[in-house]
């Protein structure tokens, strides 16, 4: 994430911000330049940003900002959608007369806008199944009947349309889902990290060229998907599974592998990006500790160099997991990257680095 000021007083303000603690000036961030903006009202019913001339762009607020105080997006004045690029790839929202139910879709699209910013810095394609009912991207947030008979619903992703279980929002009840299934993380946007990578694999790789060296690499996708997670669940994880795998779960199917693999490449590109966006740097004082230089041109853009940025990373998690400890927290980044689990890191940068190449896309199995 980059660091962010305000354009009236130059406070540092954050992504989540909606105003300014210095100056009270009001903040949206404008996805065309991925930049905080403090706006202030015209006189034909938009704003423009703090200082601007009276020829700059105009903007509107994103309607679920102005009615419901879930987004702080803003949205240019003249286009005909009343909700952001965030905000447009929501198609169900939660029942707002539940109670707690506005700040559960609040801290929901509050991690979806962090989402979107990094597939923004990957230059991965984001439409929404209004824009293109084939391929396009449309989230749905639900909650449990409260009817016991009723089944429960399930975090996954089936043909573009990703479903999170509402629940997930609440700490509490996260934890309870995290010891159940034991867990080392689990947090909301993690969930939207790991379902993202579901609809990329169909997207980047199942009719593509990438297809056959995913499959030597991961496994064979073919695979009975339902039987596969039914044996992981019943018998849990294989005792080696860290020498290949991100995670426990990675090694249920190839799909949850390539999956929980995408999700870690975008914790990686978030968490570098903060980093040197900050200016973070770590001299150590012997050679054989973790170093760190901080590169302001990577803010912004997909490392083009994989073997620097894990490097990097490894540095980084040295530093974040200590100081988690100094304050008596679990690790930051509670894993282990084996060599295999690296490799698979690097098969999903370079797809990410091919781009889309695929001209169509046929209904997908439901994944998890």
């Amino acid at each position: 994430m980059k660091i962010f000021h305000c354009d009236n007083c130059d406070q540092l303000v954050f992504f989540e911000n909606t105003k300014c603690v210095s100056c009270g000036h009001l903040l949206a961030f404008l996805p065309e330049c991925a930049d905080m903006a403090s706006l202030v009202p015209d006189d034909a019913g938009g704003y423009r940003r703090a200082g601007s001339k009276s020829n700059s762009p105009r903007y509107k607020l994103c309607s679920n900002y102005e009615t419901h105080e879930v987004c702080n997006w803003a949205v240019p004045f003249d286009s005909p959608s009343t909700l952001c690029r965030s905000c447009d790839l929501t198609r169900t929202i939660p029942d707002l007369s539940a109670p707690g139910a506005r700040d559960s879709w609040a801290r929901l699209e509050a991690a979806k806008r962090r989402l979107v910013y990094t597939l923004d810095i990957l230059k991965l394609p984001v439409e929404s199944k209004t824009a293109n009912p084939d391929r396009g991207l449309t989230f749905e947030f639900l909650a449990d009947s409260d009817d016991p008979e009723a089944p429960p619903i399930l975090t996954g992703h089936a043909d573009g349309v990703i479903t999170i279980n509402i629940a997930e929002s609440d700490d509490v009840e996260r934890e309870k889902r995290k010891s159940q299934f034991q867990e080392t993380y689990r947090t909301v946007l993690g969930h939207f990290r790991h379902e993202i990578g579901h609809y990329y694999w169909d997207r980047l790789v199942r009719d593509s060229e990438a297809l056959e060296p995913f499959r030597e690499l991961f496994g064979d996708d073919r695979a009975d998907y339902a039987g596969a997670l039914q044996k992981h669940h019943t018998n849990g994880a294989p005792a080696d599974w860290n020498t290949s795998f991100v995670s426990a779960y990675a090694s249920a199917h190839p799909w949850e592998d390539w999956a929980e693999t995408w999700a870690h490449y975008m914790h990686i590109i978030d968490t570098l990006e903060t980093a040197d966006a900050s200016g973070l740097a770590l001299r150590p004082r012997r050679g054989d500790e973790p170093s760190l230089k901080p590169d302001p041109k990577a803010v912004g853009r997909q490392p083009r160099s994989f073997d620097t940025m894990i490097k990097r990373w490894f540095s980084l998690t040295y530093v974040l997991n200590n100081l988690n400890r100094g304050m008596g927290l679990p690790d930051a980044y509670p894993f282990v990257l084996s060599t295999a689990a690296v490799e698979k890191l690097r098969f999903v940068h370079d797809v990410i680095e091919a781009g889309d190449r695929t001209e169509s896309l046929a209904p997908a199995a439901a994944q998890a």
